[in-house]
């Protein structure tokens, strides 16, 4: 064999072994890894490493299940959040479908794992003293309702971004006129019936008529917004069960706000949460009472079937600033037909009794929850009971002692006790009404007498 070989310049250079040497192995000295770490503060640098991210993860904790969420997106931070189901629901022909099946192709390790850790999965979890609350994005449907409104100016007021979804049927666009110049609030003209795409952190779903006057007179509506008619919206994707459906793609917080009208004419007094309740499922009243309890069952099942964080409210009687005027509420009624001077209207003998609360005391009661690790259902009234004949006494001692009293035939289905029992809320919220009856009610007088009479001294001002 030639001891030459030719290059690539076909030079001959000569061939080198073909013996492979192999170099000895250098043994780490332990004695020299003490003085290298020491030498130059290197182990100083390391454990300050070690701290930095150990206190990262420690304030952060919506990072911490990235590895073990299951692909859901839910887990992951608001501005990394993967839509995946986004593109499953446009591609679906049935939008009812879409909703129902984004979620299908996961798998039961996915679950269990964010079944494992949902508790720890809360927006509203307790802030280190020195560090800034995370501020959230919260949609609040029905917005610009009475309770609604209220609601917003407490998030607003907190430091969260809002935004207000309202068709504005019972809704009025001058309760939260005074937030349109604020860069963290957003107002949507939008149905719940139909679709809604956002990235949002919670869902306050407030959204269906809860007067008398409103549900009744259009109680096909007040069933669509609650809950689905079968017969007549089979496909279709309506109210709670779109919110739902939001909450369930985005992995928001949702909480549902039901009524005290799911307990019917109750049987049991006071009402607990336990009580199923009895109502009259073909009654007039029953478009409302029964799409309360339709939406709570289908939170329910999204709560227990495909793990949605879910919360439950049940409100009781509550009265303030910008309610309807004439929504046929009985404090409304009596407090506009008092500074009218008209006579204020009790149908049937006004022996039956319900509990009335502040608003600010619900809306504390409703971020209460939403901020707590309990679903519920939740009783949220006040527990203080008043017969019709009693709130009418109070109307007349703060607007006109000479206010007189019509009896008329009682409607039908009226329930004749409604009290609630906190206790529930008392023990695992920490929550309870502060105003009474007699405090908060000269303050929505002083509303009602702005709206009814303001406008109109204004017009005759100018007339003049």
């Amino acid at each position: 064999m030639s001891s030459f070989i030719l290059n690539h310049r076909r030079h001959e250079i000569p061939r080198e072994s073909e013996q492979c040497t192999t170099k000895a192995r250098k043994h780490w000295a332990w004695k020299k890894a003490v003085p290298y770490l020491l030498k130059e503060q290197r182990l100083l640098f390391i454990l300050l490493g070690i701290a930095l991210t150990s206190a990262f993860f420690l304030l952060q904790p919506q990072y911490r299940f990235r590895s073990s969420s299951g692909g859901k997106s839910e887990h992951l931070p608001l501005s990394e959040r993967h839509d995946i189901s986004y593109y499953k629901e446009l591609s679906s022909s049935d939008s009812f479908g879409g909703y129902e099946n984004a979620y299908d192709s996961w798998s039961a390790f996915g679950k269990q794992q964010q079944q494992q850790h949902i508790r720890h999965m809360s927006t509203g979890a307790k802030i280190p003293l020195g560090l800034k609350r995370k501020a959230l994005r919260v949609v609040v449907t029905g917005g610009a309702g009475f309770v609604g409104s209220h609601l917003v100016d407490k998030l607003i007021a907190r430091g969260d971004s809002v935004i207000v979804v309202d068709n504005f049927f019972t809704g009025r666009k001058e309760n939260v006129m005074h937030h349109l110049g604020n860069p963290r609030f957003e107002l949507i003209r939008h149905d719940v019936v139909e679709p809604l795409l956002l990235e949002v952190d919670q869902i306050y779903h407030l959204a269906c008529p809860a007067s008398p006057v409103h549900y009744k007179f259009n109680p096909v509506k007040t069933i669509i917004s609650s809950s689905f008619h079968a017969c007549l919206l089979t496909t279709n994707v309506v109210g709670t069960l779109n919110m739902l459906g939001l909450a369930k793609r985005v992995g928001a917080r949702f909480l549902l706000t039901s009524t005290s009208e799911v307990y019917g004419d109750p049987l049991q007094h006071p009402q607990k949460e336990e009580y199923w309740g009895n109502v009259n499922p073909i009654g007039v009243r029953s478009c409302y009472d029964e799409g309360k309890r339709t939406a709570e069952t289908l939170a329910m099942d999204y709560h227990r079937g495909e793990l949605v964080n879910v919360r439950i409210a049940r409100i009781f009687n509550t009265y303030g600033p910008r309610m309807c005027i004439d929504d046929g509420r009985v404090v409304s009624n009596f407090v506009a037909q008092a500074l009218r001077k008209e006579p204020m209207t009790i149908y049937g003998d006004g022996n039956q009794t319900r509990s009335f609360q502040y608003v600010s005391d619900l809306v504390n009661g409703l971020m209460r929850l939403m901020e707590s690790e309990h679903v519920g259902p939740f009783n949220l009234g006040n527990p203080g009971e008043f017969t019709m004949l009693e709130l009418a006494e109070i109307v007349k001692e703060v607007i006109d002692p000479d206010a007189k009293i019509e009896f008329r035939e009682n409607t039908e289905d009226d329930p004749h006790k409604r009290k609630p029992d906190i206790s529930k809320a008392k023990d695992l919220l920490g929550w309870e009404p502060k105003i009474a009856l007699r405090d908060g009610l000269p303050r929505m007088v002083s509303d009602f007498q702005k709206r009814l009479f303001g406008d109109h001294k204004e017009k005759l001002s100018v007339a003049d």
